[in-house]
């Protein structure tokens, strides 16, 4: 078991870095290229632990792609696609491992197929629940047997048709696998989202030829004869960029860049939270590639003051409140977040978990069933940490222990690897004192 070890930052974070590719992109990226006619080129993927197993479940599904290692954390793809019928029956259950997204999406592209599959994973994905995406499925005709609407997805061969489905919550997986085997139902997939969400699936199908359209909340897919091969550099995670970013925003003096960092808006929520404490960020270099906006996002330190969120700023940036409720610690007054339930519903009840190891640490913490309030500021005390094999959860803590009284022991940390490849060489790059040990 891998375990981080973090001294209290005593110097200011300087530098100039990269952060690993998109999840989410680097998902859709293998999944969509797959089912495209002809050679798609993806530059800068993510080879991350989530992001792997979605492209073994390709592979296994008959897909030849060719891998160039370019660095530990960037890879170039070269995807022979088969077009929309040419996926193979895997002789094997596909194990998606931890990857909640590849799973829930291959489950909407895997539904319209004339074979049978199974997807499952790891224990941990087999407690999130999967509901969500089966009622809708279900409603276009796919056969899906799940026990109590949990992994492992036992899909038999089915006819789909198109639907309107109203989602209950906003959320990017849902509308994507709906989306996803709209491309294999008859008629018009329409899906009323009722707040922001990711909009990286309907992004890379336009930019592959099909036609999606959006209007007061409704998205639409007309189901195409064919996708076009996809030619793609993968902007840098705001995800894995808001673990510098929090850093540079409270460790003293501090001030680092972070370049090409992919800032579609509904991803955006991470940098409005800190702004409305008072981070001072800056953006420049904006430009866009395969769809998607960048630019290089600059951070220096200064004061934080408290802030209430909520509603559509947290569903865009609902993966990044446990680092947020890091720079809570370091803001004047109460800082709370709320309508955050789907907290509860990630790799672990990241509300419950969140909140015991932040009160572990010395943080004055308050948690609400869709929420928290973080009662600063307060240095944190340091001591022992556990990431509850959540990646986001372990990185967060690995920043809270940079601001420190004490060395800050994170156990179980391996998991840093599932979304940001590199976390702690990139945050040394930048003079951070953590480092691996063995624990």
């Amino acid at each position: 078991m891998k375990t981080l070890l973090i001294h209290p930052q005593k110097t200011p974070l300087r530098g100039t870095i990269t952060v690993p590719g998109d999840k989410s992109i680097s998902h859709r990226a293998v999944m969509l290229a797959a089912l495209a006619e002809g050679t798609s080129h993806i530059r800068r993927w993510l080879p991350a632990g989530d992001t792997l197993a979605t492209l073994t479940a390709v592979q296994s599904l008959g897909i030849p792609i060719h891998i160039e290692k370019t660095s530990d954390t960037a890879w170039e793809l070269t995807i022979e696609g088969q077009g929309l019928h040419g996926l193979r029956p895997s002789p094997e259950p596909l194990d998606l491992r931890n990857a909640g997204t590849g799973l829930r999406l291959l489950a909407g592209i895997l539904s319209g197929q004339r074979f049978p599959s199974v997807l499952d994973g790891s224990e941990q994905l087999r407690k999130r629940p999967m509901g969500r995406i089966i009622r809708p499925l279900t409603e276009m005709g796919a056969d899906i047997v799940a026990g109590n609407g949990r992994v492992p997805l036992i899909i038999h061969p089915a006819s789909l048709h198109a639907i309107s489905y109203r989602m209950p919550v906003a959320s990017a997986q849902v509308k994507s696998a709906i989306l996803l085997a709209g491309l294999y139902a008859e008629g018009e997939t329409r899906v009323y989202q009722p707040g922001p969400a990711r909009d990286h699936t309907e992004r890379m199908l336009r930019a592959m030829g099909a036609t999606v359209q959006e209007a007061d909340g409704w998205v639409w897919l007309e189901r195409p004869e064919s996708l076009a091969p996809l030619d793609l550099t993968v902007p840098a995670d705001i995800s894995s960029a808001a673990f510098p970013l929090v850093a540079a925003a409270t460790v003293p003096h501090s001030q680092i860049t972070i370049e090409n960092v992919g800032l579609n808006e509904t991803r955006t929520g991470i940098l409005a939270m800190l702004q409305a404490m008072g981070a001072a960020i800056s953006v420049q270099n904006e430009r866009e590639t395969g769809g998607e906006p960048t630019a290089d996002l600059t951070v220096r330190f200064d004061e934080l003051h408290s802030a209430d969120i909520g509603g559509a700023i947290v569903v865009r940036g609902i993966d990044e409140l446990p680092v947020w409720a890091v720079a809570a610690t370091q803001a004047a007054g109460d800082s709370t977040a709320r309508d955050a339930a789907e907290l509860r519903v990630k790799e672990v009840d990241r509300i419950s978990v969140l909140a015991g190891e932040l009160q572990q640490l010395g943080i004055d913490i308050t948690e609400f069933t869709d929420g928290f309030t973080v009662h600063g500021p307060v240095r944190p005390s340091g001591g022992t940490a556990d990431s509850h094999d959540d990646h986001r959860l372990g990185m967060s803590l690995a920043i809270l222990g940079l601001l420190a009284q004490n060395d800050t022991l994170v156990h179980d940390a391996a998991c840093v690897a599932d979304s940001f490849p590199g976390f702690v060489e990139t945050m040394q790059a930048l003079g951070a004192s953590m480092e691996w040990v063995r624990g």
